[in-house]
C-alpha cells in the first residue's frame, strides 16, 4: 500500500454495528435474551470457582489444619455446592454456544434474502458500474465475516464483557485497596487496545475492499481466458494481479501485525498486575491493612491472573468485529442503493371485444392484450390494444450529463414493421434499445407505445410486451425445457415443443441425449455459439410478444449456422413490429425501414433498394467500399 495512503475507519462504523445489531436481536429476540442469560450463568460460575478459593481457605482448609478430629462434611457440601454451579455454567455454555450458531446462520440467510432480493430491484445503471466479481464478493467473503462474527465473536464479547464486570465487583468486595491499582491497569488496557485495535481496523477494511478488486479481477479473467490466450496476454494479466495481490498483501499484513501484538501486550500488562498485586498484597497483609488474609489474596491473585483474560479474548475478536464490521459497510452499501423508480401507472391486461366492438378487461387468456390507463384528471380509464406501435419523437438521451449518445431522434415502427438500424460500435443501436425496455429513461422528448407515453407504463409491464434476442446468450443452469420456459414460466410443454420447433431448435434437442430433459451448465458450454442462439430464440417465441427486438443476434456465429438461425428468427418475426442491429447487412435487406446511425445521429433512412440508390454511406457498406467498425 501506498505510504500517503491513510485507510480510515468510515464515520458510519458504528452506525454499522447497531444496524447489524438489531438483524440479531430483531430476528431472533427471544432466543437472544435467552443466550444472554445463559452468557450470565456462565459468566458467574466461572467466578463463582475463583471466588470459592477464599472460603474454602479461610473457612474450611485453614481450621481443618492440625485439627485432632477433623470434620470434612462442610467442605464436602461446599465441594458438591461449588460443583452444581460449574455444573450448570457447563450447560449454561452448551445452550448459549448451540443458540448463536442457529442465530448466526438464520440472520445470514436473512441478509442474503434481502440482498439478494434488493439487487433485483436495481436498475441496469447499477450493473453496468459495479465489477461482477465485486457483486459476488458480497455474497461470499463478507457474508463469510459475518458469520465468524455472529458464531463466535459477538457471545465471547458478551461473556468477555460480563465476565470483566462481575470479576471487577468481586474483586472490589475482596479488597478495595487492590482494586485501586487494577482500576489503573484497567485503564491501561482499555488505552492499549483502543490504540493498536484503531490501527488494526482501518486496515483490516482496507483489506476486505481489496480482496473484492482481486475476486472481480480473477473473475473477469476467467470469463475471458480464451481472450488471454489468444492475444497472449498471460504475462500482463500477471503483473496486473501482482499489482491487486501487492496491494491485497500489504494491507493484511499491516492488519495482522497490530492484531498480533495485542494479545501478547494485554497479556503482560495482565501478567504485570499479577505481580504488582502480589507485592502490594503481601505489604498490606504484613503491615496489617486492609484486613487481607491468606484466602483473600489467593482468590484475588486467581482474579487478577483471569481479570486480563477476558480483554486478551476481546483482542483476539477484535480482528473479526472489524471484518465484519467492513464486509456490512460494503453489503449496506448495497441494500441502499436507490432501486429502480417505477412511476408508471398503466399496467397490460387480457382482454376481448364485447359485441359492441368494445375492449374490456379479462382474467382468462384470450391471445388479446390491452393497455389499462386509468386517467388521473377525470378519474376514467381506457383500454389500448397492444399492437406493437413504437414511436420516438425529438429523442436525446446521455448515460451521463454531459456526454450525450443520442441527438433528436425521431422515427416510428408500425405493428408488424421491421426497422434494422445499421452504424458503427458507438453510434448508439444499443442504447436505442435500452431505451425501449427503458432500462433507462430519456433526458428529453418521447418515446410513445401505442400511443402511451412509455413513462406512464409500469416497467414489468413494458418488458412484459418486449421479447429480446441478443448476440451474448445466457442460458441458466437446468433443463433445455426450463431455460425455454424461462420465457414464460407457466408454459406448458406442449407450449415448449412448439416454441422450439418456431424457432427451429427442436431438431438438434432431439437428438441430445435427453432430449428437452438435458442439463445445461456453464452457461450452455455443452452447445454450440447457434445451438444456445436458437435456444434464446425460443425463450423468445415462447413469450409471444408483440414487439422484439434482435440485437445482433447473429453476429457471432458462422454463415451456414446463421441460415438456420435465420429461419427461426423469420419464423419469430412474422406479424411482430422488430427492431434489428446487425452488423451483416444481408440479415435486413427485406427490412421495411432501415435506419444508418452515426454519433448517435440518423444520417439516413429508407428501405434497401431507396438507401442503394442514394449511393451514400449505407451502400458503401453493403457495397464493402466502407466497412463497419
Amino acid at each position: 500500500m501506498n505510504k500517503k495512503e491513510k485507510p480510515q475507519i468510515t464515520d458510519n462504523t458504528i452506525k454499522t454495528a447497531k444496524r447489524l445489531l438489531r438483524y440479531v436481536t430483531g430476528t431472533y429476540k427471544i432466543q437472544f435474551v435467552i443466550v444472554l442469560i445463559c452468557i450470565l450463568v456462565s459468566s458467574v460460575a466461572s467466578i463463582s470457582v475463583s471466588l470459592s478459593l477464599r472460603y474454602m481457605l479461610d473457612d474450611f482448609i485453614i481450621p481443618l489444619i492440625g485439627s485432632q478430629d477433623p470434620d470434612f462434611t462442610e467442605l464436602y457440601r461446599a465441594l458438591l455446592v461449588l460443583g452444581s454451579i460449574f455444573f450448570l455454567g457447563v450447560i449454561a455454555t452448551f445452550v448459549y454456544t448451540r443458540l448463536m450458531v442457529v442465530i448466526g446462520q438464520g440472520v445470514l440467510k436473512r441478509v442474503r434474502d434481502e440482498m439478494f432480493c434488493h439487487m433485483q430491484k436495481l436498475p441496469i445503471r447499477y450493473f453496468d458500474q459495479n465489477a461482477n466479481g465485486s457483486i459476488m464478493s458480497l455474497y461470499t467473503n463478507d457474508t463469510d465475516t459475518l458469520r465468524q462474527m455472529i458464531n463466535q465473536s459477538i457471545p465471547q464479547v458478551l461473556m468477555s464483557a460480563l465476565m470483566i464486570l462481575v470479576t471487577f465487583i468481586a474483586m472490589l468486595v475482596l479488597s478495595p485497596i487492590l482494586t485501586i491499582l487494577a482500576v489503573i491497569m484497567i485503564g491501561l488496557m482499555v488505552l492499549v487496545s483502543r490504540k493498536i485495535g484503531g490501527n488494526s481496523g482501518k486496515y483490516f477494511i482496507r483489506q476486505q475492499i481489496d480482496l473484492a478488486n482481486i475476486t472481480g479481477f480473477v473473475e473477469e479473467r476467467m470469463n475471458g481466458q480464451r481472450v488471454v490466450k489468444v492475444f497472449n496476454h498471460e504475462r500482463k494479466s500477471e503483473e496486473e494481479f501482482d499489482a491487486l495481490n501487492e496491494k491485497l498483501f500489504h494491507s493484511a499484513s499491516s492488519a495482522h501485525t497490530f492484531a498480533s501484538m495485542m494479545g501478547p501486550i494485554i497479556g503482560n500488562i495482565g501478567n504485570l498486575l499479577f505481580v504488582l498485586t502480589a507485592v502490594l498484597g503481601g505489604f498490606l497483609s504484613v503491615a496489617g491493612i486492609g484486613n487481607i488474609t491468606l484466602g483473600v489474596m489467593a482468590s484475588y491473585l486467581q482474579f487478577t491472573k483471569s481479570f486480563s483474560q477476558p480483554f486478551m479474548q476481546v483482542a483476539q475478536q477484535f480482528n473479526s468485529i472489524i471484518m465484519a464490521l467492513a464486509g456490512a459497510e460494503r453489503i449496506f452499501n448495497l441494500m441502499d442503493e436507490e432501486p429502480e423508480t417505477d412511476d408508471g401507472y398503466v399496467k397490460l391486461v387480457n382482454a376481448r371485444k364485447n359485441e359492441k366492438g368494445e375492449i374490456e378487461e379479462c382474467e382468462e387468456r384470450t391471445g388479446m392484450w390491452a393497455w389499462k390507463h386509468p386517467h388521473q384528471a377525470d378519474g376514467t380509464v381506457t383500454y389500448t390494444e397492444l399492437k406493437g406501435d413504437v414511436r420516438f419523437f425529438d429523442m436525446s438521451f446521455g448515460y451521463t450529463e454531459d456526454h450525450m449518445v443520442l441527438h433528436d431522434l425521431t422515427l416510428y415502427a408500425k405493428p408488424g414493421q421491421k426497422l434494422a438500424f445499421v452504424g458503427s460500435t458507438g453510434a448508439g443501436k444499443t442504447t436505442i434499445t435500452n431505451l425501449i425496455n427503458r432500462f433507462y429513461d430519456v433526458q428529453d422528448g418521447k418515446i410513445r407505445y401505442d400511443g402511451i407515453n412509455i413513462n406512464k407504463i409500469k416497467k414489468a409491464d413494458l418488458r412484459k410486451s418486449l421479447g429480446i434476442v441478443l448476440q451474448d446468450t445466457h442460458l441458466f443452469t437446468g433443463t433445455i425445457m426450463e431455460n425455454i420456459r424461462y420465457g414464460k414460466l407457466d408454459a406448458s410443454d406442449e407450449e415448449v415443443y412448439r416454441a422450439a420447433e418456431l424457432a427451429h431448435a427442436d431438431q438438434f434437442i432431439r437428438m441430445l441425449p435427453q432430449g428437452y430433459h438435458t442439463m445445461l451448465s456453464g452457461d450452455g458450454e455443452e452447445l454450440s455459439q447457434g445451438q444456445r442462439q436458437l435456444l434464446a430464440i425460443a425463450r423468445a417465441a415462447i413469450a409471444d410478444p408483440p414487439v422484439l427486438i434482435l440485437d445482433e443476434a447473429t453476429s457471432s456465429i458462422d454463415t451456414r449456422t446463421e441460415g438456420i438461425v435465420q429461419q427461426g428468427m423469420d419464423n419469430l418475426m412474422k406479424g411482430r413490429t422488430v427492431f434489428v442491429i446487425a452488423h451483416r447487412l444481408s440479415t435486413i435487406r427485406n427490412s421495411d425501414a432501415i435506419m444508418v446511425l452515426e454519433h448517435g445521429r440518423i444520417i439516413e433512412r429508407g428501405d434497401h433498394k431507396e438507401l442503394l440508390g442514394l449511393k451514400g454511406t449505407y451502400y458503401q457498406l453493403y457495397t464493402g467500399k466502407l466497412e463497419l467498425s
